[in-house]
């Protein structure tokens, strides 16, 4: 009987803190409406294009605990503080068409005169706890108040370490429009957006933006989720299209066959921004390892490809800086020129510029 109480008074306290701002709010009302009819909602909750196990063959979910609390590598996290520049963004010239990245897949473009901010976290944390998954030291040198104004923020899903409530609430005056997967919006109502500067788009529809501007959401394999339920918004990934430009804005995302039909369909690409980190053999599905990564670019058609999903938070158990050596080693045997900034650090889209090796400065490097 002590047990059971005990129990369900841990029930209740998880639930009760659950009901905090930070998880969102799953879809309801007319929103839930309208993803029932989304021919890749079945059975309750959105569905990969290609059966998308959570774990690979072999593997378990004791096992993953198991080796997260004792099998992670010692250079999990960098022995040094990642180095970084600083970028005026509030003094940039009109005319230039730049990309500057923050770490992980939070970066800011502007092209053609508009800006776009994509997947922003800046709390330092990648969770609903902000003493857990702790940004890496020296990745946090942007403030929200040091942005411009915002005419597009693109959330591909609804993740904690591409959806972040405390950056979201700070940005809120300063964002024109949110362009995400169906279902996510129900965060942003529930944060104090305003339904009129929400586009939640399911895979394959677009919104036209105007004056040559167009993002047309395409697939992603992966999943979504804030909470104990899974899968009730959708996780996406975007075509942007502007007057000069062609990019490919990719989200997480497991290897499959999309990447090659977006690239019949929309390539090619002057730039692919493709996830490069937090992978493991057994997520395999739901991540793609950095040769796969490579090799999505290839299939994309994209003339660059820059690397993110790394070097800001410890989502899985290889080394800090393995994903972009990784990468860098398959990018070599493909012919892909890489785009690998330092976080912060000011990329000209109309440069073909050869990077630094930033990961493999002896500080960082595990010896």
């Amino acid at each position: 009987m002590i047990f059971l109480i005990i129990l369900a008074v841990l029930v209740v306290a998880v639930i009760v803190f659950m009901q905090q701002p930070q998880f969102g709010k799953q879809p309801s009302g007319a929103r839930l409406e309208r993803i029932k009819q989304s021919p890749n909602y079945r059975d309750g909750q959105f569905q990969n294009e290609s059966n998308t196990p959570d774990l690979t063959e072999g593997s378990s979910y004791l096992k993953v605990i198991t080796k997260f609390f004792f099998g992670k590598s010692k250079y999990n996290i960098p022995s040094a503080l990642i180095p970084s520049q600083k970028t005026d963004l509030l003094h940039l010239n009109p005319d230039e068409d730049v990309l500057v990245w923050f770490g992980h897949s939070s970066y800011f473009m502007q092209i053609d005169g508009k800006t776009f901010l994509v997947d922003p976290v800046f709390s330092g944390s990648a969770s609903p706890l902000s003493f857990t998954t702790p940004s890496f030291k020296g990745t946090d040198i942007y403030k929200v108040e040091e942005f411009p104004k915002i005419d597009y923020l693109l959330i591909s899903h609804d993740h904690y370490d591409h959806l972040d409530y405390e950056t979201i609430i700070k940005l809120k005056s300063k964002v024109g429009k949110v362009i995400t997967g169906l279902g996510t919006g129900e965060h942003f109502e529930r944060w104090g957006y305003d339904v009129s500067v929400l586009e939640e788009k399911d895979w394959n529809e677009a919104v036209d933006l105007g004056s040559g501007f167009k993002v047309n959401v395409t697939p992603g394999r992966h999943f979504s989720g804030r909470g104990l339920s899974r899968n009730k918004a959708l996780w996406v990934s975007f075509v942007l299209q502007t007057p000069s430009k062609k990019i490919f804005v990719g989200g997480d995302s497991g290897y499959d066959q999309h990447f090659k039909k977006i690239g019949e369909k929309f390539g090619p690409f002057d730039l692919a921004l493709l996830e490069c980190g937090q992978y493991n053999e057994a997520w395999k599905y739901i991540h793609m390892m950095p040769e796969e990564t490579v090799t999505a670019a290839k299939d994309l058609k994209a003339s660059k490809l820059m690397p993110v999903h790394w070097a800001k938070f410890s989502l899985a158990l290889h080394d800090w800086n393995e994903p972009i050596q990784r990468a860098e080693i398959e990018a070599k045997k493909q012919g892909m020129p890489l785009v690998t900034p330092l976080i912060g650090q000011k990329v000209d889209l109309n440069s073909d510029r050869v990077w630094a090796e930033w990961w493999n400065e002896k500080a960082l490097r595990p010896e």
